[in-house]
């Protein structure tokens, strides 16, 4: 039996959250694909503990790692997805390929091909719309602006889970800027506690919306 296997038959429902740094639990905790085994820091510091807080049969495996671009999270899905045999694959990526100047379309590209490769291994997709940072040029928030608007139609149409983790997040006072962080650029410990109950929340009824 293979680890992941005893994962689920001990656990239930396994899940990957497969991302950058807003996935890890950056700045305040580092993943456990960053620092292996269990990760190193604040473990409130990532929404996969409290998605587990609140569905304690779950196992969230915290897949993210700091700075990575969608181009490097889809070479990692292979390895660090499929082979855990997961029932849901969350996918939160793009930041990155922004803030390197990168535009909506590329990104799309990439996205596309993760959902893809989910879809053949049967892993039900969890797509996140990607969050904003302190410092961002009007051409690059129009450009995560489209991402955004990509992601979420794309949602509907193909069926997956949407959690918008930009409405949640972004500061209703100041456009481009999070609501709730310690640098400017991720979560703190309760914008990542917000962002695990809503994923939570949507995962188990299975909205669309």
């Amino acid at each position: 039996m293979t680890s992941s296997s005893v994962i689920s038959a001990e656990r239930g429902r396994v899940i990957v959250a497969l991302g950058d740094s807003t996935t890890a639990g950056t700045p305040g905790f580092a993943s456990p694909r960053e620092a292996p085994p269990s990760g190193r820091g604040d473990r409130k510091s990532q929404y996969a503990y409290w998605m587990m807080r609140m569905q304690p049969t779950w196992t969230v495996v915290n897949m993210g790692v700091n700075g990575q671009r969608s181009d490097q999270i889809l070479a990692r899905f292979d390895t660090d997805v499929v082979q855990m045999h997961p029932h849901d694959v969350i996918v939160l990526a793009g930041v990155n390929d922004l803030f390197q100047g990168y535009d909506a379309k590329s990104i799309i590209k990439n996205l596309k091909k993760i959902y893809k490769v989910a879809h053949s291994a049967k892993i039900n997709v969890v797509a996140c719309t990607v969050l904003p940072y302190a410092g961002m040029a009007p051409a690059t928030y129009l450009e995560l602006q489209k991402l955004n608007h990509w992601i979420r139609n794309n949602a509907r149409r193909e069926k997956l889970i949407l959690c918008d983790t930009f409405r949640l997040l972004e500061d209703p006072a100041h456009q481009g800027q999070l609501v709730s962080t310690p640098d400017g650029l991720h979560p703190d410990v309760e914008g990542y506690k917000k962002m695990g109950q809503l994923i939570a929340g949507r995962m188990e009824k299975g909205s669309q919306s």
